[in-house]
């Protein structure tokens, strides 16, 4: 049985909660106590360490723990500085630190989002006098260097890591655990629909949503998108539509089925392979392949195209696109029970700002059938 952990926002909430305590007791927790309110349940938290500053200012020190997960996170320090202050409303105010990304898309906030605001607050008022104001400051020592290895800029975060999540709980999602939840929910879709929607993770569910297609329908497969084909072949689906961020979908073009980045990342070999196939100049795949992301990978061509006039992103992503639909069918077939893997796939990739970039010719058609 795999073990769950807590997410991101639980050990800063841990760490701020320690700080907090010095300063009211000038004593050092060992275990700080988290209410998470979603789920309604208490975490305790190890605290490594804590140190007073000055009679006004104290820093905490955690340790991230995501459980059985394939989480960059786990064992990253988590720091919380918390010191008290006079002026303003709110009683409690939350800062990003050194390692906490800023939303380019949102005027540079920090990338500390709803429910780690929510948790945040809602644990340390209670803790504080009615007239007691502080400012709290997130720090993540590591996060600028471990967010290079996430698709976190793709989405208009840059220089650190995100306090994300909708839950305290960090569910193995990349364990064979919760494949067999995936599973199950697969078969109960499968009994009742012969064309299903595959959506790696919770942008594309919310983009399918959004063009209309009946939520029922939506699958999510996180990163185990070769045993979900399988599986839905064996259960007799017809038509699958892939529907995902590009710098994730596009594994699938160079037969890699479990897109996590921790067993495989072939993108910018498969970008910059395709790019050469299509007739781009040497130099300017040379640039694609030394693209620090996927998005940045794109941007590029993007910009090749408004200046010569070209088209080389839709060469370039038509192919890649086909390219996924091919191996995918070549994948169930070669692993699937019946032999036969009789299931149709069609590809839609979208960039970080959830426009679509391409259809591959049978996601067209699924689509016209699913909208």
């Amino acid at each position: 049985m795999s073990r769950s952990g807590y997410t991101l926002p639980v050990f800063a909430c841990a760490a701020a909660v320690a700080a907090l305590h010095w300063l009211h007791d000038r004593q050092a927790l060992n275990i700080a106590s988290v209410y998470l309110i979603e789920p309604d349940q208490i975490a305790e938290i190890p605290i490594e360490q804590v140190a007073g500053l000055s009679k006004s200012m104290a820093l905490a020190i955690t340790r991230s723990d995501p459980g059985d997960n394939l989480d960059l996170t786990k064992d990253t320090p988590v720091w919380a500085l918390v010191e008290w202050r006079e002026q303003g409303d709110d009683a409690v105010i939350i800062k990003g630190g050194e390692g906490i990304g800023r939303q380019l898309n949102a005027d540079d906030k920090p990338a500390i989002y709803a429910y780690a605001q929510r948790l945040l607050k809602e644990n340390l008022q209670r803790m504080l006098a009615p007239a007691e104001k502080i400012t709290v400051t997130i720090i993540l020592p590591q996060g600028r260097s471990l967010a290079v290895r996430t698709s976190n800029s793709a989405f208009g975060v840059v220089e650190g890591l995100s306090l994300l999540g909708t839950t305290g709980i960090s569910q193995p999602l990349s364990t064979p655990d919760q494949l067999a939840v995936f599973r199950d929910q697969l078969q109960n879709k499968a009994s009742r629909f012969e064309s299903l929607v595959f959506c790696i993770g919770e942008n594309g569910l919310d983009l399918a949503r959004k063009l209309g297609i009946n939520p029922e329908q939506l699958v999510k497969t996180a990163n185990w998108l070769g045993p979900m084909l399988v599986e839905a072949d064996v259960l007799g689906v017809k038509e699958i539509l892939l529907f995902g961020y590009h710098g994730k979908l596009m594994k699938l073009a160079g037969g890699i089925f479990h897109t996590h980045h921790y067993l495989a990342d072939g993108r910018r070999e498969i970008l910059a392979a395709h790019c050469a196939i299509a007739g781009l100049k040497s130099p300017d795949v040379q640039a694609v392949f030394n693209s620090a992301t996927a998005e940045a990978a794109l941007t590029y061509l993007r910009s090749l195209d408004a200046e010569t006039g070209s088209d080389w992103v839709n060469q370039v992503y038509t192919a890649i696109a086909e390219n996924i639909d091919v191996r995918s069918q070549e994948y169930i077939q070669s692993h699937s029970e019946r032999g036969i893997g009789v299931t149709i796939c069609g590809s839609i990739l979208f960039d970080r700002d959830r426009k679509i970039i391409v259809k591959s010719k049978t996601a067209g058609l699924l689509m016209g059938k699913l909208c």
